[in-house]
């Protein structure tokens, strides 16, 4: 057993994040046969990430504020503190901050058999998708 070493917060690309988004890693592989990755992210008011999906799906835990989910199909979920959403291997969809309010989450995710599949990244979120009038 070990206590793992604290990694220093990072502040997320803006290539994939729109707006302030930082990551504080908590458990990352140690062994090639390992593939769990989890890590608290925390959005300022309405930052959002872009488009994306996961090779293995995602979890994802709201610790505080209130988080905004999208998909494809215009649909937005509004997600509270110790509520969890689950996203499919391969569903394209983004997570955001609310408007007016901070939001921090645990990501939990396992890498991809190909590490680049792990989460494929795609354009960014218009502000008509994050406010669900897409396509009005």
């Amino acid at each position: 057993m070990n206590i793992e070493p604290a990694a220093p917060t990072v502040k997320n690309p803006p290539e994939q994040f729109h707006g302030d988004v930082w990551l504080d890693r908590i458990a990352a592989p140690h062994d090639a046969d390992q593939r769990m990755t989890v890590a608290l992210v925390r959005f300022a008011p309405g930052a959002r990430t872009a488009w994306h999906s996961h090779a293995r799906g995602q979890y994802l835990r709201v610790t505080q504020g209130v988080a905004r989910f999208g998909d494809r199909e215009g649909n937005i979920i509004e997600v509270h503190p110790g509520e969890t959403l689950y996203t499919p291997p391969g569903q394209e969809h983004w997570h955001a901050a609310a408007p007016g309010c901070f939001m921090e989450h645990l990501a939990m995710l396992e890498a991809g058999d190909d590490p680049a599949t792990t989460t494929v990244w795609k354009e960014h979120v218009t502000d008509a998708e994050y406010e669900g009038r897409a396509g009005a």
